[in-house]
């Protein structure tokens, strides 16, 4: 007799970038996932509501919305799934807020389903990723007080208090420039 297949996981994908979370849905169809995308996150919640999803992939920022809401609900009605926050704007500080929030994961854009589904432990790593750089940490740092100092609209007196940091050391950090890997 044979056995019943497993069900595949069922993924929620959340991204204000349209063209982004279509293709990350299909790859992941392609992989035998069920997949569904949101670009805002009344759609999100709508999607939430009607389905059952094993997994939420968010972007960290969804338009002038934050992706932090929805791994809230998530969390809350259905706590045994997988969380994975996405973002282009990868920092320390907000790794945590998202884990404390709920989240399983934290991972930085660019991003692949392959490595998606292998950091949710869908799939083993293949070999070592030699075309993924490692982030250092001095790397984040700057990665994350440059994104302060890009919303501030580049006001470093704004910036260094926000940061909880001096003028003039945020001043000669800024004029060093990204620091290499």
């Amino acid at each position: 007799m044979a056995q019943a297949e497993e069900p595949k996981a069922r993924f929620l994908i959340v991204d204000d970038d349209k063209v982004f979370a279509q293709r990350l849905a299909l790859a992941l169809s392609n992989r035998g996932f069920r997949a569904a995308s949101a670009t805002c996150l009344d759609a999100a919640y709508a999607a939430l509501s009607a389905r059952d999803f094993d997994v939420l992939i968010t972007d960290l920022r969804i338009g002038d919305e934050s992706g932090l809401d929805l791994v809230t609900a998530m969390q809350r009605e259905f706590p045994f799934s997988k969380i994975l926050v996405l973002t282009g704007y990868g920092s320390v500080p907000a790794a945590v807020t998202a884990v404390k929030l709920g989240a399983t994961e934290f991972l930085s854009k660019p991003a692949d389903a392959d490595e998606i589904l292998e950091v949710l432990g869908f799939t083993r790593p293949t070999a070592e990723r030699t075309d993924v750089p490692l982030t250092s940490p001095q790397l984040m740092r700057w990665e994350h007080i440059n994104s302060v100092f890009e919303a501030t609209g580049k006001n470093v007196s704004m910036t260094a208090r926000q940061l909880n940091m001096h003028r003039r050391t945020l001043q000669r950090l800024l004029a060093r420039g990204r620091p290499q890997n």
